[in-house]
């Protein structure tokens, strides 16, 4: 199972490719669909933006930004996105396969994350993960999230709903 749970986690992007294909060509949006679906994908991308700017990976236990009040805000961020996406496909099958996906590649990232966390981190994760620890307040840093390359799932969602207006737009 461990093995498993390793190749989802370490496979999880190109997976996710694999799944905004069958997406896309399984969509069926509508101008109503699309727009209620980016909004909801933009505020999932507004987490995810919000967290890398705190987020100083495999560096410390971040206590900052999102951090202070979930453990993993970034792939809450993701769910909400894929939920943005997936209100703007109005597919069923698709809606199936891509809960299927999330569900179990980001079940697998996080118990690998965690695993590393309380490995790297000892204690400093572990009352963190139970929420005793000590909030860190520092302002979000636009350079860090950044660094976190989060512009790549900024561009991903704006390729993903450029691509199903294009599907609006002209109609197979």
């Amino acid at each position: 199972m461990a093995d498993v749970r390793g190749f989802l986690a370490r496979r999880r992007v190109t997976l996710g490719f694999v799944a905004a294909a069958a997406t896309l060509w399984l969509a069926a949006p509508t101008w109503a669909s699309w727009t209620i679906g980016l909004a909801v994908a933009a505020c999932g991308e507004a987490l995810r933006v919000w967290a890398a700017g705190h987020l100083e990976k495999s560096r410390e236990v971040t206590r900052s930004g999102p951090y202070r009040f979930m453990r993993h805000p970034l792939y809450v961020g993701s769910a909400v996105m894929a939920l943005g996406i997936l209100v703007a496909a109005r597919s069923p099958v698709a809606a199936l396969l891509t809960v299927l996906y999330m569900v179990a590649t980001l079940t697998a990232a996080i118990r690998s994350e965690e695993a590393f966390l309380r490995e790297r981190f000892g204690d400093t994760y572990d009352r963190y993960a139970a929420a005793t620890a000590e909030p860190v307040y520092r302002r979000f840093s636009v350079a860090r999230a950044v660094r976190n390359r989060e512009y790549r799932a900024v561009l991903g969602v704006a390729a993903g709903f450029g691509l199903l207006a294009l599907k609006l737009a002209v109609p197979l």
